[in-house]
């Protein structure tokens, strides 16, 4: 059997397509997307510029995908819930994080950074008892994504 997973996000009010040119940036990808209308939504319709399908992908594999849920939101849908230490315990509102296994520190380290870019940085990357380096941060766009160093 082969299995690959693939973070999926869903944005609320049309952030798929700020969000994914960050991500691009990020990890030094290739952005596709197609619009609503793309796939025949009518050009007028509300949501037709808005992003159905979007995906990052790099080099070495790595597949980012990410789309605008339709319609029109509530104000604080989709903000991140907080996520935060305490006593050595990681305490969250988030269904989900997305979890990075990087092959070096100074990758992780560029990567870290440019993710906490107007984010907020849950926990500073450094050396723990596993790993490395290991660090959590949640972006501009409310995703909380966990780094972590795992060298061979």
């Amino acid at each position: 059997m082969s299995i690959s997973a693939i973070p999926h996000i869903n944005f609320a009010n049309g952030q798929a397509r700020p969000a994914l040119e960050f991500y691009k940036s990020v990890f030094d990808g290739d952005l596709l997307f197609h619009t609503y209308q793309d796939f025949g939504m009518p050009a007028d319709a509300p949501d037709a510029d808005r992003v159905v399908f979007g995906q990052v992908t790099t080099a070495d594999g790595f597949v980012l995908m990410g789309y605008d849920i339709p319609g029109v939101q509530e104000p604080d849908f989709g903000k991140p819930g907080s996520t935060r230490r305490a006593n050595g315990t990681t305490l969250t509102e988030q269904p989900m994080f997305v979890s990075l296994r990087i092959g070096s520190l100074e990758e992780a380290t560029t990567l870290f950074e440019r993710l906490t870019a107007s984010g907020t940085v849950v926990e500073d990357l450094a050396s723990s008892n596993w790993s490395p380096g290991f660090g959590i941060v949640t972006d501009r766009f409310g995703v909380t994504w966990l780094i972590n160093v795992h060298e061979e």
